[in-house]
């Protein structure tokens, strides 16, 4: 019996020891992977993601909190960071150069790796607040998030076009949620993740409302900002939340550097499509990382490394021009 027992432990160590593959001579010894701020879905699946990479890949992937999309792909730009989570927006302003936190500069250093997860406008208040209507924000103060976050960077712009005038204040979604609960925010609009971690925990202590985009808002702000697409937070992604909420929304992608070598990349993406149950497991947002969503990235190269693992699967990627 005991020799049986030896002889399952060993097959249980071969097995385990085989799932982990050999880093290559040519492949650096570790990886940093831009993150966000904690509070927010970023930092979680960027944690799950680093922990599932490290262990199946063989070399250390650590992920790095940072202000989020626009803080990842300057990461990325000057080798801060060789893995980074962007949303195309952000990522299509920094490749074109036409942020205004660009100040012109055109970040061309980044390849898409695979996608992430659909990110969408969200606007949280308190039910206690008596706010119903986004116009209702009018003069109020709202958290967005972090300033180099998507919402800090958009959320101004949206409600300039949009005509609300509200005091904007940025922090990490775990301040932000704690100060809407304190009274110091009269709301929350972001674009992000759902669920978010932060609204979750707030919505456990006091009743929050979820604020609608009109069917002409959303209308206004994709004809001015046509890098966003139409988005449902599913009935009960929120446990306080018992229908589907429409609004508008932009794909996240991971990304990495060019120089990275071209079979680390590959073996990077296969390794995350295989363990996305994992991912899943630490934010239903995962659930969208699939391959067939390649087809959200229409302007940035991807790297010849995914596109190899895209080519092995059958999945056909967008060819875009290095323009």
């Amino acid at each position: 019996m005991s020799r049986f027992i030896g002889s399952v432990f060993a097959g249980c160590l071969l097995a385990l020891s085989t799932s982990v593959m050999a880093a290559e001579p040519n492949w650096p010894k570790s990886l940093t992977l831009g993150t966000a701020s904690p509070g927010g879905v970023y930092y979680i699946y960027g944690d799950g993601l680093a922990k599932i990479l490290t262990e199946r890949v063989g070399i250390a992937v650590n992920p790095l909190p940072t202000q989020g999309p626009v803080h990842n792909v300057k990461l990325i730009d000057n080798d801060g960071a060789q893995l980074g989570l962007i949303t195309m927006g952000v990522g299509l302003q920094g490749w074109n150069g036409t942020g205004d936190w660009t100040k012109g500069q055109k970040f061309r250093k980044m390849r898409a790796l695979f996608p992430m997860y659909d990110t969408p406008f969200q606007a949280i208040v308190l039910q206690r607040s008596g706010i119903t209507t986004l116009a209702q924000i009018d003069k109020k103060r709202i958290g967005v998030g972090p300033k180099a976050g998507t919402g800090g960077t958009y959320i101004p712009a949206i409600l300039k076009l949009l005509g609300i005038s509200a005091e904007v204040r940025y922090a990490s979604f775990d301040v932000v949620a704690g100060e809407l609960l304190g009274g110091q925010y009269d709301g929350v609009i972001t674009l992000i993740g759902a669920p978010v971690p932060a609204v979750q925990e707030a919505a456990a202590k006091e009743q929050v409302t979820l604020l609608s985009l009109s069917s002409e808002q959303i209308e206004a702000i994709r004809k001015a900002m046509p890098e966003f697409n139409l988005s449902t937070i599913a009935a009960r992604t929120y446990a306080f939340q018992d229908k589907d909420y429409a609004t508008i929304g932009m794909y996240n992608f991971v990304i990495g550097r060019p120089d990275l070598p071209d079979d680390l990349v590959y073996q990077l993406v296969k390794t995350a499509f295989e363990n996305q149950p994992r991912l899943v497991k630490i934010t239903a947002a995962a659930s969208e990382t699939l391959p067939q969503n390649v087809d959200k990235n229409t302007f940035l190269p991807f790297h010849p490394g995914a596109a190899r693992y895209y080519r092995e699967i059958g999945i056909e990627i967008p060819v875009v021009p290095m323009n």
